[in-house]
């Protein structure tokens, strides 16, 4: 115990201290609280130095490296902080690349640190020795390999610097093995080396506000369209009190529910391949498109060329390669979006007349609302998010998805009226990331409701972190919309491949209906059985099927002291509608 104490306490000036307690220490410095880490031969020394500072830095092992990549984003994504996840060299690193470059389309604050084989051993290929920088090098913002121990506190205060300024992004720190042996007198506040790298945000200039200003007090039929950019730069009041002093409605992208509340008359809901019908329409139609802090993904476009063609274009965006990339703007405005929304709001007028513009808007609305069959005998994934919903709205919930047709459903149903309540893999569209990211949700926000809406698909490719979840006494709620089939996928065999099933059953093999044309539900047990799963790994369960039974089933799942998974027994050939097919237009769009 002595020996754990004298451990502890901080160097004098100019006492030698490891590579490892230096990066440990670098974390603490610079206000990290949890860190998802999976040890081995290459990261060893710091999982040492992570026992030493257990009183400063929460440690959580997850069951797999993308598993912690994906908490440690649920961290960033609820709250805004920087999330940090650790790995070993080669395998421990590679399972770390697909949660690096779903944090790099999303434009997440990531740090990544994984160990690496000695520096003498690098190019050898060395026992459990990758290239992770080389590998990594297009889905970062950037990548460090640290040779001397000397550049370790710098190299973590730059990481940090660069993952949070601008717009954010993933940065990789591989540090060799034997740079976490050696020893220096650190310098924690040693100089920067970035030359050319500007940490202040671009800012809107004053012509530009005023462009933008008289472009919208000119509009007859403007739309407000916005994205993640406003979650990130904390904008969502700014650009609230943009609509209520314009009148002008607003249509929101995946990454931006929760910017504006989704119960409120101007609001359109999500635009896009499975947006509202209303909210497509009305970008057709407008003649503004304000565009806020998004980048003109092909799931919103769709045929980019006919994306509101007849209208002008503001963009403002905190990224200049983000202006004019994917669709030109008549005003481009390179900036952060939250100065430019506080000087717009200082001057912005409502355009002149727009009622009945407005008035149209909220009649697509009324004759196309998102709908379901509310006559149908069993539990339709609408229905049970829409019911999710009902419940919980009160209790401020914080939900993730996985990806796939629940996904959408749940952007559909489920009305989210702040931000960083919505997590979702947007960009990367990774199947897996529900679980992970609300472990890490729930770590970051201690007492909160964290549900994690996922398909039986998405749900196994990272199901092992129900075990994380019940050895760290993380309550996640899961609320499983279970249809054994890859839904996403399947829906677009039945329109557009004839319905022809290409291994997206999840059943049993020995289902001859499974493996060619037609729609086999396999045996009558439901395979695999989740109850029995979630039990085995310690957690709460339930299986449900009638409709009359599933509000007591939520009930006792939200009571629940502890992680809980709620089977729910849904349709396999139920559809997200609508939909507008990949590289069309809204007049293709598919209602039913």
């Amino acid at each position: 115990m002595a020996t754990i104490e004298k451990q502890k306490k901080s160097p004098t000036k100019n006492e030698l201290v490891s590579g490892a307690d230096i990066l440990i220490q670098s974390l603490v410095n610079l206000g990290v609280e949890t860190i998802f880490a999976y040890p081995g031969g290459a990261s060893m020394p710091l999982h040492q130095s992570l026992t030493r500072f257990s009183d400063k830095l929460r440690t959580i092992l997850p069951r797999h490296e993308q598993g912690g990549g994906f908490a440690a984003q649920g961290i960033a994504r609820s709250t805004g902080k920087v999330g940090v996840c650790m790995a070993t060299s080669g395998p421990g690193a590679t399972n770390l690349v697909t949660a690096i470059a779903d944090a790099k389309l999303d434009s997440i604050p990531l740090i990544a640190i994984t160990g690496q084989v000695p520096t003498r051993a690098i190019g050898t290929d060395a026992f459990q020795e990758t290239p992770i920088v080389e590998v990594c090098r297009g889905i970062t913002k950037h990548h460090y390999l640290v040779t001397d121990v000397n550049d370790v506190a710098r190299v973590m205060k730059e990481a940090f610097l660069i993952a949070t300024t601008g717009r954010p992004g993933p940065v990789l720190v591989d540090v060799p093995k034997n740079v976490q042996l050696d020893s220096c007198v650190p310098d924690y506040d040693a100089d920067l080396i970035l030359p050319g790298y500007s940490f202040e945000s671009p800012k809107a200039r004053p012509e530009q506000i005023r462009q933008m200003a008289a472009a919208i007090k000119l509009a007859k039929r403007p739309i407000i369209y916005a994205g993640g950019g406003i979650v990130l730069a904390e904008a969502s009041e700014e650009l609230r009190t943009l609509v209520k002093k314009t009148g002008i409605p607003i249509t929101t992208t995946v990454m931006g529910l929760g910017v504006y509340p989704a119960t409120d008359d101007l609001s359109l809901d999500m635009l896009g391949m499975h947006g509202s019908v209303y909210a497509n329409y009305a970008v057709d139609e407008a003649d503004l498109l304000i565009a806020l802090g998004v980048r003109f993904d092909d799931r919103v476009t769709g045929k980019v060329e006919e994306f509101c063609k007849h209208g002008k274009i503001i963009h403002v965006d905190i990224d200049a390669s983000e202006l004019n990339k994917n669709k030109a703007a008549h005003i481009p405005v390179c900036s952060d979006v939250k100065h430019a929304l506080v000087e717009l709001n200082k001057i912005v007028e409502a355009p002149e007349d727009i009622s009945d513009w407005v008035e149209q808007c909220r009649n697509w609305k009324k004759e196309e609302p998102f709908r379901f069959d509310t006559k149908f005998p069993g539990i339709l994934q609408q229905w049970a998010i829409q019911k999710l919903w009902e419940e919980t709205r009160e209790l401020d919930p914080i939900i993730t998805v996985g990806v796939g047709q629940h996904q959408m459903w749940a952007a559909q149903f489920f009305k989210f009226d702040k931000p960083r309540r919505w997590l979702s893999s947007s960009g990367l569209g990774t199947m897996g990331f529900g679980l992970p990211a609300a472990m890490g949700a729930q770590a970051a926000n201690p007492g909160r409701l964290v549900f994690d809406i996922d398909g039986d698909g998405s749900f196994q490719m990272n199901i092992q972190e129900l075990a994380t979840c019940f050895c760290e006494k993380l309550p996640v709620k899961v609320l499983l919309l279970n249809n054994q089939h890859l839904g996403m996928v399947m829906q677009w065999e039945d329109r557009f491949m004839q319905g022809n099933r290409a291994h997206t059953f999840l059943g049993p093999i020995d289902n001859p209906e499974a493996t060619g044309k037609g729609d086999g539900l396999g045996p009558k047990e439901r395979y695999p059985d989740f109850v029995q799963i979630a039990k085995g790994y310690g957690c709460g369960a339930a299986y449900v099927k009638e409709k009359s039974d599933f509000e007591a089933a939520l009930a006792e799942m939200i009571a629940y002291d502890g992680p809980y998974v709620l089977d729910v027994e849904v349709p396999y050939q139920e559809h997200v509608l609508p939909m507008i097919p990949g590289g069309h237009t809204v007049r293709d769009i598919i209602k039913s």
